[in-house]
C-alpha cells in the first residue's frame, strides 16, 4: 500500500484560513443576536471578536505571502443570527475557540514534523492566543449563565472589566492589511 502524501503545511494553513474567517462570521452573527437584544455591551464584545479573528486569518495570509506560497480566500457561508438564549452565543464561543485551539496544535505538529522551523516560530504566538480565548470565552460564560435572567449583570461584568479590550499586542505577527 502507498504511503499517504503529507500534506503541505500551505495548504493546511489555506484550510485554518478559512476556519478563520468563518469563527469571524460567526462571532458577527453572535454580535447581531445581543445587538438585536439591546445588549450593547455583549455586541461590542462579540463584534471585536470578529475583528479579532478577521486580523488571524490576516496574519496567516501575511506569512503565506512572505514564504511565497499561495493563498486561498474561502467563500462566506451563512450562519444564523439566531439563539435559544442569551447563552448560547458564548457557549458557541466557547466550544468554537477550544476547536480552533485543536486546529492550531494540529498545524504547530505538522509544522514540527516538517521541520518547517518558520512555520513552528509563526504558530508560536497563536498558541499562545489560544489559551487566553479559550480562558476569556470560559469567564464569560460564567457570567452569562450567573446572570441568564438578567444579562444586564452581564452587560455590568463587561464594562466593569473591561472584558475584551485588551489593546494592541506588540509580539502579534504582522497582518496582510497594507500597513507594513
Amino acid at each position: 500500500m502507498p504511503k499517504a502524501k503529507k500534506k503541505s503545511f500551505a495548504a493546511a494553513l489555506n484550510e485554518q484560513i478559512s476556519n478563520e474567517f468563518a469563527a469571524s462570521q460567526q462571532y458577527v452573527a453572535a454580535a447581531v443576536y445581543y445587538d438585536a437584544e439591546t445588549l450593547p455591551r455583549l455586541a461590542a464584545f462579540f463584534y471585536r471578536q470578529a475583528l479579532e479573528e478577521r486580523e488571524h486569518a490576516m496574519m496567516m495570509i501575511r506569512y503565506l505571502l512572505d514564504v511565497g506560497e499561495e493563498v486561498q480566500i474561502p467563500d462566506i457561508k451563512s450562519v444564523p443570527t439566531t439563539y435559544a438564549d442569551g447563552s448560547e452565543p458564548v457557549k458557541m464561543s466557547l466550544e468554537q475557540e477550544k476547536r480552533v485551539s485543536d486546529e492550531i496544535f494540529s498545524l504547530f505538529e505538522l509544522a514540527r514534523e516538517l521541520k518547517d522551523y518558520r512555520a513552528e516560530q509563526f504558530l508560536q504566538w497563536f498558541v499562545k492566543e489560544q489559551v487566553e480565548e479559550v480562558s476569556l470565552m470560559g469567564d464569560l460564560l460564567n457570567v452569562v449563565e450567573r446572570s441568564r435572567d438578567n444579562l444586564l449583570l452581564a452587560e455590568d461584568f463587561i464594562a466593569r472589566e473591561n472584558l475584551g479590550a485588551e489593546g494592541e499586542d506588540p509580539t502579534a505577527p504582522p497582518a496582510a492589511d497594507g500597513a507594513e
